[in-house]
């Protein structure tokens, strides 16, 4: 079975919840285990600071531990009195080191009484079989023999002299029938709290993974949508994360395609009449001569030339953009002098600007990059014939060319006629043209730009439009320098 996207998020997180919670359980129960274990030998070295001052009376009744060694059994008599005292409570009197007489029911005959035996020792059943006597030196005077040096320690003081400690073995595990009451009321309780969280940490899941995969699922259906044709379609994901901003791209995307139909659309309406207004000229000075309207004298058949040379300019304009856009327009890279490329598209404007009533002014300098000094000239000649067709007379153009620290710089300006501001960003598309001020009377189908955008652009450059200071159009164009050059 294929499981949803949505599925095994909440999968995954039901996995990651469970595994968390069952070791939150097994460390806090082996936390609390040790922590009430510790407890446990704290209260019983509490209930054995009674038994240190018993012992610290019979060590100076004695005068030493010998007595120990020889009695072994009087080590449980000392320390008796715990098992029958409340934890933390107070020890009985000292009373010369024996424990409290039995109940008169079954009272034995006094200790050391001819034919009667002393009673055994009977200390507390939780404490006695972990206790052990040392004296100051560290050596076992009576009790457990392994007891560790780092057991729970309670010292012997006699007039603040230290003369001897009592070590309490580790207890293993719970044995008392309270305490193990009440270890497993803390493990039910942790039990019960870990199923209630584990509970809301399902539903919390179930509902973060729905909320996560809700913008995917809007993405999907936007998705089919493009692809069905719809470009219209948009993504309302207010997130900050990132599904909000693939929801941003998306949109992003969507509009970026609505535009390329639009322009594609326009574009193919725009070819059309562009090649229809030379035919048309073109089929009516035709049926003129073949109808006698118009007599074919040279005149007329420059006129004919001349449409058709605009007509092979277009197709051939169209055929460069053609060729940029599936990359195979040809480019041969090579060190050139950007500044010398310049100067001789220059020199080829010259008389064609003076006849228009224009004058070319330029600050050019030494450039050596590389690029494709073909391409580079036909850049400059577009650049400049624009110009030249859009400039009002008497009008300027002015040409600066520099070298800079990542390559070269070029700005071509001229004089009024300038174009809106809100028609800069779209100067460079094909076909494009801004009819209140450079309109087609002047020439040109607008593919132009176009094509310089593609020169620069395969050179790894960039092209720009805005205001010129001069009253018309700036263009910059910043090329880099290129390795080798």
């Amino acid at each position: 079975m294929r499981l949803k996207l949505w599925q095994r998020l909440f999968l995954a997180f039901a996995t990651l919840s469970v595994l968390a919670l069952a070791g939150l359980a097994a460390w806090q129960q082996q936390s609390f285990r040790r922590g009430f274990l510790g407890y446990l030998d704290d209260v019983a070295l509490d209930r054995l600071q009674p038994a240190s001052v018993r012992l610290a009376n019979a060590y100076a009744e004695h005068g030493g531990w010998d007595f120990l060694r020889d009695r072994p059994d009087r080590f449980g008599e000392l320390v008796d009195d715990v098992r029958d005292r409340p934890r933390g409570g107070r020890p009985p009197p000292f009373d010369d080191a024996r424990p409290p007489p039995p109940p008169d029911d079954d009272r034995p005959p006094p200790p050391g009484e001819r034919g009667h035996p002393r009673p055994p020792p009977h200390g507390p059943p939780d404490l006695m079989p972990r206790l052990a006597l040392f004296d100051v030196g560290g050596d076992r005077i009576v009790g457990r023999p392994d007891v560790p040096a780092d057991a729970p320690t309670v010292d012997i003081e006699l007039e603040g002299r230290r003369i001897g400690a009592l070590r309490l073995a580790p207890q293993p595990e719970i044995s008392d029938a309270t305490d193990v009451a009440f270890a497993r009321a803390q493990l039910r309780n942790a039990l019960i709290a870990a199923v209630a969280m584990l509970a809301l940490a399902l539903l919390l899941a179930f509902a973060l993974a729905r909320w996560l995969l809700e913008p995917v699922r809007a993405l999907a259906a936007g998705t089919r949508a493009l692809a069905a044709g719809d470009y219209a379609r948009r993504i309302d994901v207010a997130r900050g994360d990132e599904l909000g901003r693939l929801a941003v791209d998306f949109n992003h995307l969507a509009t970026t395609l609505e535009q390329a139909r639009e322009t594609r659309r326009r574009w193919g309406a725009d070819i059309a009449h562009e090649l229809r207004t030379p035919l048309s000229v073109l089929r009516g000075e035709i049926q003129a001569l073949q109808d006698g309207v118009r007599a074919p004298t040279p005149a007329a058949l420059d006129s004919l030339n001349a449409e058709c040379e605009r007509l092979g300019g277009l197709i051939e304009d169209l055929y460069q953009l053609s060729l940029a856009d599936a990359g195979a327009l040809e480019y041969r890279f090579e060190r050139v002098d950007l500044g010398e490329i310049v100067h001789d598209a220059l020199d080829l404007q010259h008389r064609a600007c003076a006849d228009a009533g224009l004058a070319l002014e330029s600050d050019i300098g030494a450039i050596p990059i590389r690029g494709d000094a073909r391409r580079l000239a036909q850049l400059v000649a577009n650049l400049l014939a624009n110009a030249r067709r859009y400039t009002d007379a008497p009008g300027r153009i002015r040409v600066e060319a520099k070298a800079t620290r990542d390559g070269a710089r070029l700005v071509i300006e001229d004089t009024p006629p300038g174009v809106p501001a809100d028609a800069l960003p779209r100067l460079f598309d094909r076909l494009y043209r801004v009819e209140s001020s450079r309109s087609r009377a002047a020439g040109g189908a607008g593919l132009g730009l176009a094509i310089c955008r593609a020169i620069v652009e395969a050179h790894g450059g960039r092209i720009e439009a805005a205001p010129s200071a001069l009253g018309g159009l700036r263009i910059v164009i910043e090329l880099p320098r290129g390795d080798g050059a």
